[in-house]
């Protein structure tokens, strides 16, 4: 009996640390590239499941006993998918995401939409000198902004072309708050766009804060209903033990 963290998060890399401390066998599965990803301990799969039902075959044929949705707050159908398998099953799951950015005493001030579509259409109301940092799968839900010039930050250069007026940055974080001020500052930004990201890594919002940079926030889709939430890595790896030790 094993059980399977479906990765890709620095808290998913840590939680596969502390089950194989503690010897839980433990499977992290990570999807797509991963040549930038660190390795976490353990075994590791590489690649999807093949949708709801490939994943449910796996957890049949792997004996897992409970499974961790460790997966980016936005990654909502692996999330669906992941509840709809284990729920087929009878497997245990459990939803470790990060805590949201929705709690720092700032965030009353920003712009909350819940698409980039509407990230958009807000932030050309705002400004017209827009960075754009929710990740390069974004650009073509964002491509409809008016802004004048946008600036978009990514590790990869998007597939297709961009609109006139769009600056391509690549840089990889995380990001000092004296570096993310220079940056906001040279592109002479007015709207900062992300995601709801949540996490430690929010130099970019501290720099916006410091500037007077207006932020438009893109909220994160709903986690799938009736699964167990914690926003720890020690939350999570409680609960693994607590199913471990019950047989789930």
């Amino acid at each position: 009996m094993s059980v399977l963290v479906l990765g890709g998060t620095r808290e998913g890399r840590e939680l596969a640390s502390l089950l194989h401390a503690a010897d839980v066998p433990v499977v992290t599965s990570l999807a797509g590239d991963v040549t930038q990803v660190r390795r976490p301990e353990g075994d590791v799969r590489i690649g999807g499941f093949g949708g709801a039902e490939g994943l449910a075959d796996y957890l049949r044929s792997h004996a897992v006993a409970a499974a961790v949705d460790a997966t980016h707050p936005f990654a909502a159908q692996i999330s669906a998918n992941a509840a709809a398998a284990c729920t087929a099953v009878g497997v245990p799951l459990l939803r470790l995401s990060r805590p949201s950015w929705a709690q720092r005493s700032d965030a009353g001030s920003w712009h909350w939409v819940d698409s980039l579509q509407q990230a958009g259409t807000v932030a050309a109301q705002l400004g017209d000198r827009v960075m754009l940092a929710t990740g390069r799968q974004s650009a073509a839900g964002f491509a409809g902004c008016s802004a004048r010039y946008v600036v978009l930050r990514v590790v990869d250069p998007p597939e297709g072309p961009l609109p006139p007026g769009w600056t391509v940055l690549r840089a990889r974080g995380p990001f000092a708050f004296d570096d993310e001020v220079q940056l906001l500052r040279g592109h002479a930004i007015e709207v900062l766009v992300t995601k709801d990201s949540g996490g430690p890594t929010s130099a970019k919002l501290d720099a916006a804060a410091h500037l007077g940079v207006a932020v438009v926030v893109v909220r994160r889709p709903a986690p799938p209903a009736g699964v167990d939430c914690v926003s720890t890595v020690t939350d999570a790896a409680a609960w693994v033990t607590a199913h471990s030790e019950s047989g789930g």
